[in-house]
């Protein structure tokens, strides 16, 4: 945000260390701690190491440097007071102008606030990868929510994203679900809940195969019929494929998800047994079969002890395995977009099949297979640690979920505000709804299990997404009562309470919180984030008057009020949810 200043700073000190010989751009700048003011520090340590005179220890020299530099400094705009302080140059920034410069910032740049511009080469995110004839339950929309949250988040860094969905398309789960479909549905549509509709008959398809030795038999003549090319059943796993399409894409409009390029299964099925044939002759793998698989013995290989272990990469009777798919799947992906990076939403428990994957692709001699991040996440659980499973009753599918908290939310602002007409309210609903499913899932760091709880989620005195928007709604409100325009810009120069020193603070950390949350993969930066500034804003809501302030702290506040509702809107966008302009 002030980088112009920084500019001005380091070729302040360029030009000091010209004029005495030394190197130059050895001196980065960091913020110094706020309380009560803000400030920028060059520690001068580097500096002092690379001086070719070494009369003096490191210490003493770097403090003789900031000595040198203070006079020089002190002269620069923008700055109260400039210290010597043990080895370190503090700069400490006028807090009137600071102040404007921050708000002033904000409201220039809008939704763009905490953004960076997109370069470089692209990074591509895969993430969802569900199984088509299989519903998306509440275990799934981790995955969904904390990718697509991530894809927010390094786009808002300055990354260019392509989000990716690997689908399973292919399967004995895909087999039993249509053998099912012929025995007992033929010629039956899915409902307008398309996704319901599919689980139903995976359900039942799963509980014949289980209980019924007779139904077990016949899929397995089923399956004889797929792998020989039978074309009636080719055309009926196209259909049904499409069916569990359009299930997903129905929630994925639901969630506010989007997806640039679609993989499956069956697309690299062939080309990874093609693969395994290539691998056996470079002497990679070692073939079993017909008794046992081929394998991929990396320890052997490496010479490693129990790091890599073996990789099964075909069965002894020739069909594939994940392995064996997604070896060219991610060779396709880096021809495909030249990437920088690929990064991989997956289950923490594939933590070695991912170590794995990588790792046979640099013995393969690829280059890019260090450039492949496992972004490793947690289970959701119900209430009482009931892990959800789609094969049991304890499944909470996503239409069930939205129904509940919706029914939940709608309650609420029936009660807040019961002048709203009804499709005001069911519009807030939704929005209230989506926000309480989605934050508990990012709120936790990644490999942390989290426990859905509707009291929790749809708390609004507690750190939830109805809090955070409720915040955004105080904001509107303010601004909605004007009788004129707000204001765009005011000059800072009434004695600032701490409660508006603390919102100021928060607002201006959005940008390097972005770029945090982007380098380490974690929403849950973000969520804390817009937490804690939802709590300085509520802060300042009970304890600075607005609309009842005079002169020019009520245009400044009205300003304050602006730029603390943008940085809200905008760090729930990174998250993916809406923000209510009403409740």
């Amino acid at each position: 945000m002030f980088d112009d200043i920084k500019q001005q700073l380091s070729d302040l000190i360029d030009a000091f260390c010209l004029s005495r010989g030394l190197p130059t751009g050895k001196v980065e700048f960091r913020n110094i701690p706020f309380s009560g003011e803000w400030g920028i520090a060059a520690p001068l340590f580097p500096l002092a190491a690379a001086d070719p005179d070494k009369s003096l220890p490191v210490a003493k020299k770097a403090q003789a440097l900031a000595e040198a530099l203070q006079s020089q400094a002190s002269g620069l705009p923008g700055f109260s007071r400039v210290e010597a302080v043990r080895g370190y140059l503090n700069l400490y920034f006028e807090p009137h102008s600071y102040v404007g410069r921050v708000v002033g910032t904000v409201l220039e740049q809008g939704v763009r606030f905490g953004s960076q511009p997109q370069l470089g080469k692209p990074v591509m995110v895969e993430y969802s990868n569900p199984n088509t004839h299989k519903p998306l339950h509440v275990g799934h929309l981790r995955n969904v929510i904390l990718g697509g949250s991530v894809c927010n988040i390094l786009e808002a860094s300055g990354k260019r994203v392509i989000r990716a969905n690997y689908i399973g398309d292919i399967g004995l789960h895909v087999i039993k679900w249509m053998c099912n479909y012929e025995a007992y549905h033929a010629g039956e549509q899915p409902s307008a809940d398309i996704m319901r509709w599919m689980a139903d008959l995976y359900a039942e398809s799963d509980r014949r195969f289980s209980d019924d030795p007779d139904f077990e038999a016949q899929v397995r003549a089923y399956f004889g019929k797929w792998d020989s090319g039978d074309e009636h059943v080719h055309a009926l796993w196209e259909q049904t494929r499409h069916w569990s399409m359009q299930g997903f894409q129905q929630v994925y409009d639901l969630l506010g998800e989007h997806f640039d390029r679609i993989y499956f299964e069956s697309d690299v099925e062939e080309s990874g047994k093609v693969m395994v044939e290539k691998l056996l002759k470079l002497g990679i793998a070692e073939d079993g079969r017909p008794e046992n698989p081929v394998i991929i013995d990396l320890d052997k290989l490496l010479g490693t002890k129990e790091e890599y272990r073996v990789v099964v990469i075909l069965r002894s009777d020739g069909t594939s395995l994940y392995a064996t798919k997604e070896l060219p799947l991610a060779i396709m992906k880096f021809e495909e977009y030249d990437l920088e990076q690929s990064i991989y939403v997956i289950d923490v428990r594939q933590s070695l099949h991912m170590k794995q994957m990588s790792k046979v692709l640099e013995v393969m001699g690829y280059p890019w297979a260090a450039r492949m991040h496992h972004l490793a996440y947690e289970i959701v659980n119900l209430p009482g640690n009931v892990t959800m499973s789609s094969r049991d009753g304890t499944v909470v599918l996503l239409d069930d979920l939205i129904r509940e908290a919706t029914q939940r939310a709608f309650e609420v602002v029936q009660e807040k505000n019961p002048s709203l007409d009804a499709d005001s309210m069911r519009d807030i609903a939704r929005k209230v709804a989506l926000g309480a499913i989605k934050y508990p899932m990012i709120s936790r760091e990644n490999t942390k299990i989290v426990t859905f709880d509707w009291d929790t989620a749809l708390d609004f005195n507690g750190q939830s997404a109805p809090y955070i928007q409720y915040a955004v709604v105080r904001a509107n409100s303010i601004l909605r009562r004007l009788s004129e325009p707000a204001p765009r810009k005011a000059d800072f120069t009434h004695d600032l309470l701490p409660a508006e020193l603390n919102l100021i603070e928060k607002i201006s950390q959005l940008p390097d919180v972005v770029q945090k949350a982007a380098a380490e993969f974690k929403p849950s930066l973000v969520a804390t984030y817009a937490f804690e500034l939802a709590q300085s804003f509520n802060d300042f809501y009970t304890q600075c008057p607005v609309l009842s302030a005079v002169g020019s702290a009520r245009a400044a506040r009205l300003v304050l009020v602006q730029a603390a509702k943008i940085s809200l809107e905008n760090a729930l966008s990174l998250l993916g949810i809406q923000s209510p302009q009403v409740m």
